[in-house]
């Protein structure tokens, strides 16, 4: 891509970070979403339970990438917080829509982080962009989420929702908790193992993210999942031969319930999400089995 000048919010998280050094890197201007007023010309004030961004700063942005929300698996699931993890979605992603769409000239494109928790659980049926919403917590969140980014589609930006899988990282996320417990020879499928879990390399997510804010053909939903979804228990034999463990034992579906609460239906329900669109587009995975995105996590 030429040098743009891009605006991140989210940018503390995993995700955030690693697309920040990466535009960085190869010269664009980035502005961060911050959550108090802004102290440098890189910062741009907002707050998204008051749907307030400070538009002014946007001026300017040719692309708005919105990766900010509560971690789904940072607490357990009681009233209060599945509040917090709608909201923090649906009302950050209005404020953003709207800000992007009183601008006298909008950002091109914007591109709002989702996740496959859109397509419920899908057992062993491979779902692409094309598949229904499923039901559940999840999947409902997920559509008030992209229904949220209107004004923007609706100001004649290019919309593009980017519905993530699991990001194998060992530093942060979902996977980042996977990694220690494997280490120390704990690790196994959970549950019956047989339920697929659509991943995506860290380094491949962060090349799609660019991908999408380059491919000016793309527009609404896109996966940003690895071509190759793996079963749990495939899962843990990669992880047990990559940091050479072993992985057989498996974690009782009963102890997960006991431990995460009503997140567990999730974590032990199966999604095979095929990134058709991400393909179709020319996009190329560095690391497409799980054993490579394991590997590569940990260089």
């Amino acid at each position: 891509m030429a040098p743009m000048r891009i605006a991140v919010t989210g940018s503390s998280g995993l995700i955030g970070r690693a697309l920040v050094d990466s535009l960085r890197a190869d010269g664009h201007e980035v502005l961060r979403l911050v959550r108090r007023p802004a102290r440098t010309g890189e910062e741009v004030e907002w707050d998204p339970g008051r749907q307030y961004v400070d538009a002014a700063g946007l001026v300017g942005c040719e692309a708005v990438v919105h990766l900010a929300g509560a971690g789904v698996g940072d607490h357990r699931w009681t009233e209060a917080y599945k509040r917090e993890i709608r909201d923090s979605r649906v009302l950050g992603t209005a404020a953003v829509a709207e800000a992007v769409a009183s601008l006298d000239a909008p950002p091109r494109t914007l591109v709002v982080g989702s996740a496959i928790g859109y397509y419920g659980d899908t057992g062993d049926r491979a779902v692409d962009e094309d598949a229904p919403p499923g039901h559940g917590f999840l999947a409902d969140v997920c559509q008030e989420w992209e229904e949220a980014a209107a004004p923007a589609e609706e100001a004649g930006v290019r919309t593009v929702y980017a519905r993530t899988g699991l990001v194998v990282s060992r530093t942060g996320g979902a996977w980042g908790r996977l990694f220690p417990v494997f280490r120390a020879g704990l690790g196994g499928p959970l549950g019956s193992g047989r339920q697929y879990w659509s991943h995506i390399a860290l380094h491949d997510h962060i090349a799609a993210l660019r991908h999408l804010l380059d491919a000016g053909e793309l527009s609404g939903p896109v996966n940003l999942t690895a071509p190759e979804p793996a079963t749990q228990r495939e899962v843990a034999a990669a992880m047990g031969r990559v940091l050479h463990r072993p992985a057989v034992l498996p974690v009782p579906a009963f102890a997960l319930r006991a431990v995460l609460g009503e997140f567990s239906t999730d974590v032990l329900g199966s999604q095979r999400v095929l990134p058709r669109r991400l393909l179709e587009s020319g996009f190329v995975f560095a690391f497409p089995g799980i054993e490579d995105a394991v590997r590569a996590a940990l260089r």
